[in-house]
């Protein structure tokens, strides 16, 4: 059976990107990662791992794909534990919103 090994971010820094992903996700940063190429484990088991590879053109078009994070403790208080890592609120629906990492990559976080 096939299974999804990684999820491949493409950015302007990628040490940067895998930072956030890490810190929000409650992963670690392997040590080698630089500002061209990252790689955060998955943490738990199972989950894909990601990678964040530097490119030289900027995002120019709405994401096809995004993470939805779901929030344990209340999407307020995951909003604002991410806002602290960096992340931006783009649209607040109440139950859902929807927010971007320092790159401007959107995700959703709902209950």
């Amino acid at each position: 059976m096939t299974y999804i090994k990684s999820v491949t971010f493409d950015c302007a820094d990628a040490l940067v990107v895998a930072r956030f992903w890490a810190a929000a996700l409650g992963g670690e940063v392997e040590e080698d990662s630089t500002s061209d190429k990252a790689f955060v484990e998955a943490p738990g088991w199972g989950g894909p791992n990601l990678w964040f590879q530097r490119v030289p053109e900027p995002r120019t078009a709405k994401l096809r794909m995004h993470f939805d994070l779901r929030a344990p403790d209340g999407v307020a208080a995951e909003v604002e534990r991410l806002r602290g890592l960096g992340a931006t609120v783009f649209d607040d629906q109440g139950d859902l919103v929807v927010m971007q990492d320092p790159e401007g990559n959107e995700f959703c976080v709902e209950t």
